[in-house]
């Protein structure tokens, strides 16, 4: 039973991450947050929406540290740069929304080319 009540506070605080995603996800895409605060939100929201991740998740502890500590610290810097009736605004409307996930290409593309540099930097300096 001890560890039920941490297992459903996990759950819930992945509920959370998940619609704040989301909404920055609807704010990125507002005309009316400042830009600044978009292009957070968009980052943030694409890190987290992409199917690839920085870190792949079978590398052992690091796996899991971009989800458990990039993507909070993300969220909370981008919440803070945007308006708090914007914000409250996109909340509600990822409430409602919340049973469909988007998904980032983009996001995926940019980790992707992250990736193939890394690889190819890496290449060249074993050919050196």
């Amino acid at each position: 039973m001890a560890l039920c009540w941490p297992l459903k506070r996990l759950r819930q605080w992945a509920r959370t991450v998940k619609r704040d995603v989301l909404i920055l996800y609807l704010a990125a895409r507002d005309p009316r947050v400042p830009w600044y605060a978009k292009v957070v939100a968009a980052c943030v929201a694409a890190y987290a929406l992409s199917p690839i991740d920085l870190i792949p998740d079978f590398i052992p502890v690091l796996g899991y540290l971009d989800d458990v500590i990039i993507v909070p610290l993300g969220i909370v810097l981008a919440m803070r740069l945007i308006p708090p009736s914007l914000l409250e605004e996109h909340r509600h409307t990822a409430i409602e929304r919340s049973q469909q996930r988007p998904t980032s290409y983009v996001g995926a593309a940019i980790i992707l080319i992250m990736w193939l540099v890394a690889g190819v930097a890496l290449l060249f300096w074993f050919i050196k």
